[in-house]
């Protein structure tokens, strides 16, 4: 106790405790029992590790890199991949459908427009929304029971992300990054592409770094214009003086660090100084896309005029940019890239949120991203990357087998929202190509057969990058997080190579 203050708060006594004789005891114990995990540092002297240094997964695995392909707005997986013969005949007919949880009306059946028909040697379905990608099926893995917790799309964009419906957690690359760091220390480890039409709902925090430090939070490229802003160093200021200046910047933010270790977000700003002077001659390389061939980039639709039959269509360019600027990243090392389709404020058909006309949805997005998505599956193929990419596609949700009214005014023709049952596929990374896995109902309204809730979905994109989703944990708030949460998560074995 403190003679000075007899009546000192208990939470002084053991911090004051823990840093004399019992503390320093306590530390020996632990340090002897591997409760650290690595020998403390000795000597002022030692350089503190980069926070993104390249670190070794929990198990040997193919992939490396991870091109989340993300349908903002929700997908409708009954008119793109889950083919439901049952739905078709009882187009017309009256069910009881809980349009929100635990709210139910009657609703009437409201049958796919699109024509569906089996491909490759796999024999996995696909419609004619996606004439391009069909051609790919048999390099993918189509997970058709996936389950979530939220009928909005703000919380469950979010939980799709991080895990969680609520804000404050790090997202998916967060985690990829602080468990993996980045193999390319002159690329962000992290990167995020939006729509040109903008970005979803409830914004940053679906890339954000939560907790974890801002280290780990993801670096959005522009769509239009410079993709990263203020790259070029002032005309007068040559490399090796900036070089210099950056030194002294960075040992003046070294010595604050020391005088301030509990302090994460200082080590953040460390390296992001020395980040962006390094992307200024790494990033213009890695973002010039007029390296590629023409026979590429007409691959990648880069070339398609933007079509006039609807305000809110772009045509594949904007995305087929992206997809190709993602396999140039991924190429360089950087290990989490995200593309957004569908941008904006959710309930329009600038998203894949079809309440107003499903099949005018389609029309607008579906080519928008099949060109590319099949020019970025066959390019990574071609130039032996597929195996160690993983590409994951899927949306915050699905869509209702019925015809949406709720929201419309009563116009039918439309799909309300379901996270009750929804489709994901992936490819390449160690999946195990040309499988469907898992069904939904028989006119594809809720997970019935091999259901999994998206935290496995999680559980199994960490696997496939060698890290097990029970040992992937940050400290914070006194409990070790995990990007799965507390309730149990697993793999989806059945999708596993």
């Amino acid at each position: 106790m403190n003679p000075t203050n007899p009546f000192q708060p208990r939470r002084q006594f053991l911090w004051e405790m823990g840093a004399g004789f019992a503390g320093l005891a306590l530390t020996s114990l632990l340090e002897a029992d591997g409760f650290f995990g690595h020998p403390a540092r000795t000597t002022a002297t030692d350089a503190a590790p980069h926070p993104l240094e390249p670190k070794p997964p929990h198990r040997t695995t193919r992939a490396k890199s991870v091109i989340f392909l993300f349908m903002f707005g929700g997908p409708s997986q009954v008119d793109l991949f889950d083919y439901k013969p049952e739905l078709q005949r009882r187009d017309g007919q009256t069910i009881d459908n809980e349009f929100r949880r635990n709210s139910k009306t009657r609703a009437v059946l409201q049958a796919s427009r699109r024509t569906f028909r089996q491909h490759g040697q796999s024999g996995l379905w696909c419609s004619d929304a996606f004439p391009h990608l069909s051609k790919h099926m048999d390099k993918l893995a189509v997970v058709k029971s996936l389950y979530s917790d939220s009928f909005a799309h703000g919380s469950a964009v979010l939980q799709m992300n991080t895990g969680r419906i609520l804000q404050g957690h790090p997202s998916l690359g967060a985690w990829l990054s602080y468990g993996l760091g980045t193999v390319n220390q002159n690329l962000p480890g992290y990167v995020v592409m939006l729509d040109p039409r903008g970005g979803p709902t409830t914004g940053a925090p679906n890339w954000s770094n939560g907790y974890m430090p801002g280290v780990h939070q993801g670096t959005v490229l522009r769509t239009s214009g410079e993709p990263i802003l203020n790259l070029k160093a002032p005309a007068n200021l040559g490399r090796e003086h900036q070089r210099r200046e950056i030194e002294f910047i960075q040992e003046l933010n070294a010595r604050h660090q020391r005088l301030h270790p509990e302090t994460p977000d200082l080590a953040a700003r460390i390296a992001s100084y020395e980040l962006a002077f390094r992307l200024q001659s790494s990033a213009p390389e890695a973002l010039d896309l007029s390296q590629e061939n023409t026979r590429t980039l007409e691959a990648y639709g880069i070339q398609e005029p933007k079509p006039t039959w609807h305000p809110l269509a772009q045509g594949p360019a904007p995305f087929g940019r992206q997809c190709l600027t993602a396999r140039r990243l991924v190429e360089r090392g950087v290990r989490f890239v995200q593309i957004y389709s569908g941008g904006g404020a959710a309930g329009g058909q600038n998203t894949w949120d079809g309440h107003h006309g499903i099949e005018e949805n389609l029309k607008l997005h579906c080519p928008e991203v099949d060109q590319p998505i099949a020019a970025l599956l066959a390019d990574l193929e071609q130039r032996g990357l597929l195996e160690e990419t993983l590409v994951v596609w899927g949306g915050e949700f699905g869509r209702m087998p019925v015809s949406e009214t709720f929201n419309t005014g009563g116009k039918p023709g439309g799909r309300d929202h379901n996270p009750k049952g929804f489709t994901y596929w992936m490819a390449g990374g160690g999946v195990k190509a040309g499988t469907s896995y898992g069904e939904t109902d028989e006119v594809g309204e809720a997970a019935v057969v091999n259901r999994h809730h998206l935290r496995d979905l999680h559980a199994t994109i960490l696997h496939l990058m060698g890290l097990d989703h029970e040992h992937l944990t940050y400290l914070h708030g006194g409990l070790n997080q995990k990007l799965t949460g507390v309730l149990e998560a697993q793999p989806i074995h059945g999708i596993l190579g």
